[in-house]
C-alpha cells in the first residue's frame, strides 16, 4: 500500500509579504523622518529676516516665499504640516522672522495680527511745540530722518519758495528774515503723524504742511476777512498758545492783546520773553527776568507782535487768533500758585488787586 506523499506549504509567499511590509515601513519611517526633518529650523541663525506678505497672496505663495528667504526648508512639508495641524492663517504685512524658527513656531507666529512689524512710526506733535523740539522728536522716532538736515530745510530760503507754489498759505517775503531762529516755525501742524520708516525730510516736512493745509482751507474765508496777514495770524496764536493751554480761555486772551494793539500798549507778554532766549530758555522764571533781553521776539522792547510765531499753534488757538473775544479786557494773570486759570482785568489797577489776591508778584502777571 502506497503512502501518501504530504505537500509542505511553501513559506515564499509569507516571506514576500514580510519583506514588502518591512519595506513599506522602512519607507514610511525615513519619510516620516524626512518630513519631521523639514519642519527643523533651517538653521540657528537669529538675525531676522523681514517677510513681506501682500494683500491676496496664497497660501501656496506665501510658503515659497518663506522657503525662497531661507526660512523653511520645504514649502511641500510645511504645507503637508498644515492639513494635519490646524490650517495656515497670515496677514498681509511684515513680519520679522529668523531661520532659527521651526516651521511650528514660524506658523504660530503668523497666526497673531500682533506680531506684524511696524513699518511706520506714530508720533503726536502736542500744540505748542517748538519746531527744534519737533526736528528732535522725529529723528528719534524715525530712523530715516537726521534732526540737523529738518532743521537745515526749515531754514532754506530756496526750498521754501518752492512750498509756496504748492501751499498758498506761505508766504517767502514773510518767511525771509534773519532774525527769525526757524523760518516755518508756527507751520508745523500739532497732530498725530503715521510716518514711514524710510521717508526722507521733504515728506516728513510735507506732512505736517498738508496738516497745516487742512485747517487754512476750512477756516479759509475766516484768512482772508482777517485785515492781518497769514504769518501775523499765527504769530499772535503762537503767543495765546504758549500763554494758556485752556482753550475757553483763549479767546479772551485774543481780546486782550488785540485791545492792547489797538491802544498802541506793548503786549508785554513773557512767553515771548522765552522764545527769545531760545537755546538759554531753562524754565519759566528766566521769561520773568530777562525782559530787557534785546531781541525783536521780545514784546516788552518792542512795539506790536513779536517778529514771527514762537511756536507751533493748535487750531484753538488760531480760531482764537481769528475770532479775539469782544472784551475790553487790557490785562490778564494766570493763577500759577492754584488752579492755573487766568483772571482779567479792565485797569492796572484792578490787575495789581488780582496780583494780590492770588498771592503772585509783578513777574508772575500780564
Amino acid at each position: 500500500m502506497k503512502k501518501k506523499r504530504v505537500k509542505k506549504k511553501s513559506h515564499k509567499g509569507l516571506i514576500v509579504f514580510l519583506v514588502i511590509c518591512i519595506v513599506l515601513a522602512a519607507a514610511a519611517g525615513a519619510g516620516y523622518f524626512w518630513f519631521m526633518s523639514q519642519l527643523e529650523p533651517v538653521s540657528s541663525d537669529d538675525e531676522s529676516v523681514a517677510l513681506v506678505v501682500e494683500e491676496g497672496q496664497t497660501k501656496d505663495e506665501v510658503l515659497q516665499k518663506l522657503q525662497d528667504e531661507g526660512l523653511i526648508r520645504s514649502k511641500e512639508a510645511a504645507d503637508l504640516y498644515s492639513k494635519f495641524h490646524s490650517g495656515f492663517s497670515y496677514y498681509a504685512g511684515t513680519y520679522e522672522l529668523k531661520p532659527s524658527m521651526s516651521v511650528e513656531e514660524i506658523f504660530d507666529y503668523m497666526s497673531d495680527p500682533a506680531n506684524l512689524a511696524l513699518t511706520y512710526a506714530v508720533v503726536t506733535i502736542p500744540e505748542g511745540t517748538w519746531a527744534k523740539d519737533i526736528a528732535h522728536k522725529l529723528a528719534q522716532a524715525v530712523p530715516s530722518l537726521d534732526e540737523q538736515r529738518l532743521l537745515d530745510l526749515w531754514n532754506d530760503e530756496e526750498y521754501i519758495r518752492s512750498l509756496a507754489s504748492l501751499y498758498p498759505f506761505i508766504d517767502p517775503e514773510a518767511l525771509n528774515n534773519d532774525a527769525y531762529f526757524i523760518r516755518l516755525e508756527g507751520y508745523l501742524y500739532p497732530e498725530t503723524y503715521y510716518f514711514d520708516l524710510d521717508l526722507n525730510e521733504d515728506e516728513a516736512t510735507r506732512m505736517m504742511l498738508d496738516g497745516f493745509a487742512q485747517f487754512y482751507e476750512a477756516h479759509k474765508a475766516e484768512f482772508d476777512a482777517s485785515s492781518w496777514s497769514v504769518q501775523e495770524i499765527v504769530t499772535l496764536a503762537s503767543v495765546i498758545q504758549f500763554e494758556s493751554g485752556n482753550v475757553s480761555e483763549m479767546a479772551d486772551i485774543s481780546g486782550v492783546f488785540k485791545n492792547r494793539l489797538e491802544q498802541g500798549m506793548p503786549l508785554q507778554s513773557s512767553v515771548t520773553v522765552c522764545y527769545a532766549l531760545y537755546d538759554q530758555f531753562d524754565s519759566p522764571q528766566d521769561c520773568e527776568t530777562n525782559t530787557e533781553i534785546d531781541s525783536p521776539y521780545n514784546t516788552y522792547m518792542h512795539d506790536g507782535l513779536p517778529v514771527g510765531p514762537i511756536l507751533n499753534p493748535g487750531a484753538d488757538a488760531m480760531l482764537a487768533a481769528l475770532h479775539p473775544a469782544d472784551n475790553d479786557y487790557l490785562y490778564f494773570v494766570g493763577d500759577i500758585h492754584g488752579d492755573g486759570s487766568t483772571h482779567f482785568a479792565r485797569t492796572y489797577e484792578e490787575h495789581l488787586a488780582n496780583i494780590e489776591k492770588y498771592g503772585l508778584t509783578i513777574s508772575d502777571s500780564q
